[in-house]
């Protein structure tokens, strides 16, 4: 009996081009500020509100064969040195890590839609 394939899944790099595609067509901005490994690195999404950061996302699994987003980082009364610090740690640690900037309303529904 032949063994089946697994499921084919979207590269990192696949998933994070089509964000940042789909948010500069919908009028936002979306800049790659660290790329990671193409086939499977880790994506975080700092999410910029009005060019003030908000947030930081991270693409994990949720267990059900499909993935979720959940913050990660400091919170965002502790200031742009601190976001900084984070996406540095976070580098230093998985160097495939992946980093994107969204500025756009509501982008973590646009990242959701797109990379989960």
């Amino acid at each position: 009996m032949a063994e089946e394939s697994p499921a084919a899944r979207l590269t990192s790099a696949m998933l994070v081009g089509a964000l940042v595609k789909r948010v500069n067509a919908a009028g936002g901005f979306a800049m790659i500020l660290a790329k990671g490994d193409e086939m499977s690195g880790v994506i975080l999404v700092q999410v910029m509100d009005k060019g003030r950061e908000s947030a930081i996302l991270e693409r994990v699994s949720n267990f059900r064969g499909g993935h979720a987003l959940m913050r990660c980082g400091p919170p965002a009364e502790e200031g742009p040195e601190a976001f900084a610090a984070y996406a540095e740690r976070r580098r230093r640690s998985d160097p495939d890590l992946w980093l994107v900037e969204l500025d756009i309303a509501d982008a973590e529904r646009f990242a959701a839609e797109t990379i989960c």
